[in-house]
């Protein structure tokens, strides 16, 4: 590869680390070129490219910040170009930092928002890598919450500001989102944020970014998160970084932060449903982060199950496994059991994927009896309260289908469908395909195919690239029957929704 040219000045920074990791020059090299080839890259350094390194020489593209993965991996602690002596360009691994301090986590995730609410559509190209889990989870699980979070003087009273309903603007932008209207940005967006940086927060704001996470997640529950993730995006810039770059007490800063790293899982959470999957794991990182700054613990926990949910789907079973293990050390036994509930399903879910049985069918023990034991006056947390026995009967069924069970699979994904709200469309949709697989399995053929095509048709109506992926599975599976009757019939009922 070409390099830039030489510089005088040896960089000691990057000997000191070489020598603290036992790396040879021959052996960082392979290491670099092996990292590479996760992400596509075709390198071909050798022990001479390192020799150029320590002398002053800087590698091009995105080199210098795969070289800083390597030795994160090795030490354990998570390493930057700049801590290496070498230029950081093109951070491939920009955002899987977990900040040290509150204004730094503001700092990071406000610059993913930005960048995501404006053209750089390389950002939603960025490679998902498991490396990335390792850190952050560690750092969640040793780390505790920030001592100080408030910012700026408080003042004791507060004329209320006129004229910034966040919510109902947001409201309005997202269905201006759903309708297909791109909402157009301009100078007025740029005055406001600059005008309200340094506000005066109030509990009545923070509440509005609750207001305003339960209509989104409302609208990725019904249409995906290709519908309105984008004015989610754009809510987060010029409402919300306002907010935490204004003045506020302890109290109503961790309130901020709490709210801020939910509107921050779901901005992942739909930037996941459209596969954008190495922009979603920055997300889900960063919402992690600003859940220590707010000292919650427990959704702390949850953010970690979403990050094992999108390694499930990513085939990653083993990193799902351990992040739902994770989160269950990092939260203890004193959780309600509806939550506990939770956090053994998605352990059950890895392992599902691997293939092991008996450690899937005891996850699924465990949750079953915790969710039995749950009551009605038990306090759940808003994010765990719509994990109930129909999304346990759907775990069952999405577990039984990996496991290739599919008898059971087959009751558990019917019974999902009988218990599951028609809000939960999408939910509903995946439900209807696991049964379909499971159908298919037991030799129904014509049952599965009909199944399938019901769930094509929503699919269809949606903008989820899972939904549509859960169908082109099933497709998949269809390869050795397609001469069968009921399969060309499908073939003709999907070709007419094109």
């Amino acid at each position: 590869m070409t390099e830039r040219p030489a510089q005088r000045t040896p960089n000691r920074q990057l000997a000191a680390l070489i020598a603290e990791a036992g790396f040879s020059n021959a052996g960082l090299a392979r290491r670099v070129d092996q990292l590479g080839l996760e992400h596509g890259l075709d390198l071909r350094y050798d022990k001479t490219s390192v020799t150029r390194w320590l002398r002053g020489q800087q590698p091009r593209g995105t080199t210098p910040a795969l070289i800083a993965e390597v030795f994160t991996r090795r030490l354990g602690r998570r390493l930057t170009a700049q801590d290496l002596g070498l230029d950081a360009c093109a951070p491939v691994y920009a955002g899987l930092e977990f900040a040290a301090a509150p204004e730094e986590a503001v700092d990071i995730v406000s610059g993913l928002w930005r960048k995501d609410s404006g053209s750089h559509a390389e950002l939603r190209k960025i490679a998902f890598t498991p490396a990335g889990l390792v850190v952050p989870s560690r750092d969640w699980l040793i780390g505790r919450a920030d001592d100080r979070v408030a910012r700026g003087e408080v003042p004791a009273a507060r004329v209320p500001v006129q004229g910034r309903p966040a919510d109902a603007a947001a409201l309005a932008e997202a269905q201006q989102s759903v309708a297909g209207v791109p909402r157009q940005r301009g100078r007025a967006d740029r005055d406001r944020t600059e005008r309200e940086a340094g506000q005066r927060v109030t509990a009545g704001d923070v509440a509005a970014l609750r207001s305003v996470g339960e209509l989104f997640r409302t609208l990725d529950d019904m249409y995906g998160g290709g519908h309105a993730r984008q004015a989610l995006v754009r809510y987060l810039e010029h409402e919300c970084e306002p907010m935490l770059r204004g003045t506020y007490g302890e109290q109503t800063g961790r309130r901020l932060f709490a709210a801020a790293a939910d509107l921050t899982r779901l901005a992942g959470w739909t930037s996941y449903d459209i596969a954008a999957h190495g922009l979603a794991q920055r997300y889900f990182v960063q919402a992690l982060r600003l859940a220590q700054a707010a000292g919650d613990r427990p959704y702390g926990a949850y953010v970690l199950v979403t990050m094992s949910r999108q390694a499930v789907y990513l085939a990653h079973g083993r990193e799902a496994v351990q992040l739902a293990r994770v989160a269950q050390q990092g939260l203890g036994a004193t959780a309600p059991p509806v939550v506990q509930a939770l956090l053994h399903a998605a352990e059950a879910r890895g392992h599902g994927v691997l293939g092991e049985v008996r450690a899937c069918t005891a996850s699924l023990v465990r949750a079953e009896r915790a969710l039995e034991s749950a009551r009605p006056g038990d306090e759940v947390p808003f994010w765990a309260r719509s994990f109930d026995e129909a999304q346990l009967a759907d775990e069952f069924g999405h577990c039984h289908r990996d496991l290739q069970q599919y008898r059971a699979a087959a009751q558990h994904a019917e019974r999902a469908l009988q218990l599951r709200a028609p809000a939960y469309a999408r939910s509903r949709l995946f439900c209807r395909v696991v049964l379909a697989t499971a159908r298919l399995g037991l030799g129904d053929l014509e049952q599965a195919c009909g199944l399938a095509a019901e769930a094509a048709a929503q699919a269809a109506e949606m903008r989820s690239v899972r939904a549509d992926e859960y169908v082109r599975d099933f497709e998949r599976r269809l390869e050795p029957y397609k001469d069968a009757t009921a399969v060309r019939t499908y073939r003709d009922k999907i070709a007419a929704l094109n």
